[in-house]
């Protein structure tokens, strides 16, 4: 069986999906495969299971623009989330071309060859070799093995189930337990909701408080121009809106960050009535961490309700059915969840060899957001972290296909991005980003220049631009 594709894409999920789909459409003569890891489409929506999983972006913008998201539903639920890559994948006629179970060791480029040559290993304990001509890492930026867990005192002496939302167990049942999630971010407000409809009691334990905005759950705008104009105008024209809308937000999060907290804050205090605000009144400013967004204030009218609560406090220890807190405060716990987050990981933890040299992706720079510095033929897609994953990697997806029909023109094999010697930064593509997870991992991610195309703008007017307006040939970019 023949093993070499002119592209070969890493992962079967949102990003790897979407590549494909753009390379069917700009260059069909390629050859194109896909290794996926998992037995399954749908990458981070495959394997997330937890109860309650989300999109925490709005479906208008995380959808694909080539095959926009054609319902009303803001803000969608996993299993529809996951469908729709598939249902993405079936009518480009995509699943033909991945070949699952394999999980990626090693990709090794030869100058002389022209070409990378991946080591994989199947399911089954055989190993596999590919060759490609063009590489596309599409593994997302955390580490799919384990979540995130601190190293929590006296974790051993809990009597309870200790769980971390990353590998949820079927076999969990929280009806009439009492519940603590750990943690506050996207993950943690939308268990709470999930758990609290048939548990005794949720409590969040957070160490300390972030941005929580609430949206509709349905798009009441698109259903009212529904009856008056066609579909898919409706839908293009709510990307086109939601998209301003995010732009507009972060914008003036930036430039005035304390209006913007404001009201963020009186949204939150509208929410909660007489109840104190302190737990929800963060020490940041917006958008220095990603704003955590909950449908219909579903996360508030449980809390309102009483059937859950939330306590701003650190974990001291753990003592039999108890988690004992810094403040002495003891809470009951049938069942634990970790909501603490994940590792991060570029590549699928896969090595990189060039001519027999190793690069690690924390060593080189990023080139427009997409390829990857002195490493040839290699594109890594990265979405945005402060608006939808997705019109990034379309943007990253879209210019992957400009720059090898530009090779083909020019009968070029081989793209190289040449950084100047003095342009890394001591920050990695995130550093926009304060989160835990970035602190902890942000040694493993490419690193930024200070200027140019070495910069990640997070600015999807300016990647827009440069990406897919901008001339392919520049002076950093060089063919042979």
């Amino acid at each position: 069986m023949d093993h070499h594709y002119d592209v070969l894409i890493i992962g079967a999920g949102l990003s790897g999906i979407g590549m494909a789909c753009r390379l069917a459409l700009a260059c069909p003569e390629k050859r194109v495969g896909i290794v996926e890891r998992r037995k399954a489409i749908g990458g981070t929506w495959d394997l997330f299971r937890y109860p309650g999983v989300r999109s925490d972006s709005d479906m208008f913008t995380f959808g694909f623009g080539f095959r926009p998201w054609n319902e009303l539903k803001v803000l969608a639920d996993g299993p529809s989330i996951r469908q729709y890559v598939v249902d993405t994948a079936r009518e480009f006629h995509i699943e033909d071309k991945i070949l699952f179970g394999l999980r990626v060791l090693g990709a090794s480029w030869s100058s002389t060859e022209r070409r990378w040559t991946l080591r994989a290993r199947h399911d089954d304990g055989s190993d596999r070799v590919f060759t490609c001509g063009f590489l596309v890492g599409a593994t997302g930026y955390y580490d799919y093995d384990r979540g995130h867990v601190p190293d929590f005192p006296g974790l051993a002496d809990f009597t309870g189930r200790f769980v971390h939302p990353q590998q949820w167990p079927a076999d969990l049942d929280w009806h009439g337990k009492r519940v603590v999630v750990i943690g506050s971010g996207a993950t943690a407000i939308t268990l709470v909701p999930a758990l609290a409809e048939t548990a005794a009691h949720v409590t969040m334990l957070q160490r300390s408080p972030g941005y929580i905005f609430s949206v509709p759950s349905r798009d009441a705008i698109s259903a009212a121009l529904l009856r008056l104009l066609p579909a898919r105008f409706v839908y293009a024209l709510a990307r086109r809106r939601n998209i301003f809308l995010q732009r507009t937000l972060y914008r003036a999060a930036m430039r005035w960050p304390d209006r913007v907290r404001a009201i963020l804050l009186g949204a939150v205090r509208r929410q909660l009535g007489d109840a104190p605000i302190d737990d929800f009144t963060p020490s940041y400013a917006p958008w220095a961490q990603r704003l955590c967004i909950v449908p219909d204030a579903d996360l508030f009218k449980t809390l309102r309700e009483g059937r859950a609560s939330v306590v701003t406090d650190e974990v001291a220890g753990f003592e039999g059915a108890s988690v004992r807190l810094a403040s002495g405060r003891s809470l009951e716990a049938d069942i634990v969840v970790s909501a603490t987050g994940f590792n991060l990981q570029a590549l699928g933890g896969m090595r990189i060899e060039v001519d027999g040299v190793p690069r690690e992706p924390g060593t080189v720079l990023t080139y427009k957001g997409v390829l990857l510095g002195d490493v040839p033929n290699l594109a890594v897609l990265f979405g945005y972290i402060n608006a939808s994953w997705t019109l990034k990697v379309d943007l990253a997806a879209q210019y992957v296909c400009r720059l090898l029909r530009y090779m083909d023109d020019r009968g070029a094999t081989v793209a190289t991005p040449c950084a100047p010697a003095d342009e890394a930064m001591e920050v990695c593509i995130l550093d926009a980003m304060r989160a835990g997870y970035v602190a902890r991992g942000e040694a493993t991610m490419p690193r930024q220049g200070k200027s140019g195309p070495w910069r990640v703008s997070h600015r999807y007017e300016w990647d827009r631009r440069v990406l897919l307006e901008e001339p392919v040939g520049d002076d950093a970019l060089e063919l042979s």
